[in-house]
Order: structure tokens, then C-alpha cells, then sequence
């Protein structure tokens, strides 16, 4: 996949780096990156009262994930983690995310987070509401 720039995504979060997110050879450790990915998709569902992790009907679960690297990052530094919705789905959503360095257009990753949205009791894929689907196009 090319590297997007910054203007490609729709929503942003800044996400500090931590000390022991470095590994030893000095730059954040590559499954640090999917705690981020993590981290941003969920908030933008929380921020849009899309998601209650205490309480929702509907959760979202990971189905398939990927990231590629382009530059280190180390601690400390401040990414600017950006989001938007490649693909919507009956039931499923492809995120995708750009991890930036603070003040930069180009990406040091980038990568893709794919939820099936399922019943949060049976775990049986359910279709995305319209509510949601109507939050999620704001970001493609």
C-alpha cells in the first residue's frame, strides 16, 4: 500500500510515547503499534458514543490487522495517530491508520484494522446501525 499523507485521514488523536515503549535497540517495539491502532479506533467510537465497553450490545471484533514501517519512533516523541474508514460493510468495517511524527505529512507507518461488529452476548456478526454507519462515513 502507498504511504498516504496526513490529508488523507479524518480524525486524529496525539498519543505520547512511553519509556517502556522502547525496545532495546532504541525505537518503540512493533507491537507497540498495535496498541495504538487500538487505541485511536476505539476512541474515535467512544468519542461518538458508538461504543461502551461496559455496556454496548455490539462489539467490534479484530478479524485482521496489518502494519508497515517506514521510520522509527522512539520515546519521547508525540504521534499524531490519524483514522479513517476504507470500507463499510454490512457488518464489518477496514480502518485504516497513519502514525505520524509530530508535525510531519508523511507517515513512519501505516496500516489496517478490520472489526466484524457482533452481538456482544452470541458473538454473531450483526449489521452496523444506521447511526454508526452515518458517524463512520465522516471518516472516509
Amino acid at each position: 500500500m502507498p504511504r498516504a499523507p496526513k490529508d488523507a485521514y479524518k480524525y486524529f488523536i496525539d498519543i505520547q510515547t512511553r519509556w517502556n515503549d522502547n525496545d532495546m535497540y532504541g525505537h518503540v517495539n512493533n507491537a507497540v503499534y498495535y496498541t495504538w491502532f487500538d487505541t485511536l479506533v476505539n476512541n474515535f467510537l467512544i468519542e461518538n458514543d458508538l461504543l461502551d465497553p461496559q455496556a454496548s450490545q455490539q462489539i467490534g471484533l479484530v478479524v485482521d490487522t496489518a502494519c508497515q514501517y517506514y521510520a522509527p519512533l522512539s520515546y519521547p516523541q508525540t504521534i499524531q495517530a490519524g483514522l479513517r474508514a476504507a470500507k463499510i460493510g454490512t457488518s464489518s468495517v477496514r480502518y485504516e491508520i497513519g502514525l505520524f511524527k509530530e508535525g510531519a505529512d508523511t507517515p513512519c507507518a501505516q496500516g489496517h484494522f478490520v472489526h466484524v461488529y457482533v452481538d456482544a452476548k452470541t458473538r454473531k456478526p450483526k449489521p452496523i446501525s444506521k447511526t454508526m454507519r452515518g458517524r463512520l462515513e465522516t471518516i472516509c
